[in-house]
């Protein structure tokens, strides 16, 4: 048994001293071809991952008198990458002196991003928001991340019975995840609960009622409004009994902050699991400070250094992008890490339940500019934008 051992060890020796000289060989024996100038494997991956995008708007369309539809197509005339229903992009323009950007959920469905089509729902409120419903045009171009984002369904996770609950523009994703569930891509059955004030400020209601017809099951709820084939009121726990299994389902809520902090009370009661409600994170806006103080913010990218205004209560992603620096972020909620910068000097807060760091982040010193509002001046070095 050692004498086979020593001759299966002898052989790997050989085959090893002569690895090289083989491998010449066959490359001396074979073609004298140039080097392809690409390789699948990288336009597989540029395709999947093309990081940031130039697109540019091919139509606008009026939702309500408060929030429009814009699609985009890709100027290079590639498809969108696929993503998950339920995913969002950051948009980003230049608006006066400013460089603004906002992350919106997709509205249209993963294969209509495949025909180089991609739609945002956007609502008539801050700064970008606004400039995009009352100024923007036909031919416009931005830059537009990849869709990025956790707020999709997931088989291993999430009950295949799921409960979606819409506010506002909150409905974006969940036609997004209707068309998908319609399409066969994704395997759930869906019940769609949209509240809004009254019938007028209901977006997609075509598109909806279309859909239900193929699975969708939409139950409208308006709180101002009384009227045949609606309920009214608000979304409540008695409202949901009297249409789902609330034990039995996955919930994904979308819409504003006063939204969630009525149903996570009416849920409470239930016990139910951390994973049986998804809620998507809404961008963190300006911190409420009575007389808010301004500081020097220092932003070191690469070899430039910039020196602007940064006030107490804007993030400092705000005061970057007012200055029109060129600050790289998508989610502005904390959560993603894309913005994640070095902190080298000053005093800060991080924005309450808005903490995605690291521990290991937070030991070394790096914090997320989207989230983070100065308390002194500051000094941070910032990843460059892609």
């Amino acid at each position: 048994m050692n004498f086979k051992r020593q001759i299966f060890g002898f052989m790997d020796m050989l085959r090893f001293k002569k690895l090289v000289p083989n491998r010449r060989a066959a490359l001396a024996a074979g073609s004298n071809a140039p080097l392809p100038t690409s390789y699948r494997t990288n336009e597989l991956a540029k395709a999947l991952h093309p990081g940031e995008m130039e697109v540019e708007v091919t139509a606008i369309r009026p939702l309500t008198d408060a929030m429009t539809e814009l699609t985009f197509k890709r100027v290079d005339s590639s498809a969108f990458p696929f993503f998950r229903a339920g995913q969002y992009v950051s948009l980003r323009g230049q608006v006066g002196s400013s460089l603004v950007s906002r992350p919106y959920s997709i509205a249209s469905s993963p294969r209509e991003a495949l025909e180089n089509k991609l739609v945002l729902g956007v609502e008539n409120v801050g700064f970008f928001s606004s400039y995009l419903n009352k100024q923007v045009s036909v031919g416009d171009r931005f830059a537009m991340t990849e869709p990025s984002g956790e707020f999709h369904y997931e088989a291993l996770r999430d009950k295949k019975r799921i409960v979606c609950i819409a506010g506002g523009t909150g409905i974006t994703p969940f036609l997004s995840m209707a068309k998908s569930m319609a399409e066969g891509d994704e395997d759930y059955e869906m019940t769609l609960f949209y509240g809004a004030r009254d019938e007028a400020r209901i977006a997609y209601k075509q598109e909806l009622d279309a859909l239900a017809a193929k699975g969708l099951r939409v139950v409208y709820v308006l709180s101002d409004e009384e009227k045949p084939g609606y309920e009214h009121g608000f979304v409540s726990a008695a409202l949901l009994e009297k249409y789902v299994d609330i034990r039995d389902v996955t919930f994904f809520l979308c819409g504003p902050q006063a939204m969630y902090n009525f149903l996570f009370k009416e849920l409470a009661p239930y016990n139910l699991p951390v994973k049986a409600v998804r809620k998507d994170a809404s961008f963190c806006g300006d911190r409420e400070v009575a007389k808010p103080r301004s500081f020097r913010l220092t932003v070191r990218i690469r070899d430039q250094v910039y020196t602007v205004d940064a006030a107490e209560n804007e993030t400092l992603l705000t005061a970057m992008e007012r200055a029109g620096i060129p600050a790289p972020n998508k989610c502005r909620a904390g959560g993603c890490g894309y913005c994640h910068s070095k902190w080298l000097s000053g005093e800060f807060v991080v924005a309450d339940g808005r903490d995605g760091r690291r521990e290991a982040d937070r030991k070394f010193g790096f914090v997320h500019p989207c989230v983070t509002y100065p308390l002194s001046d500051m000094e941070i070095d910032v990843p460059p934008a892609e």
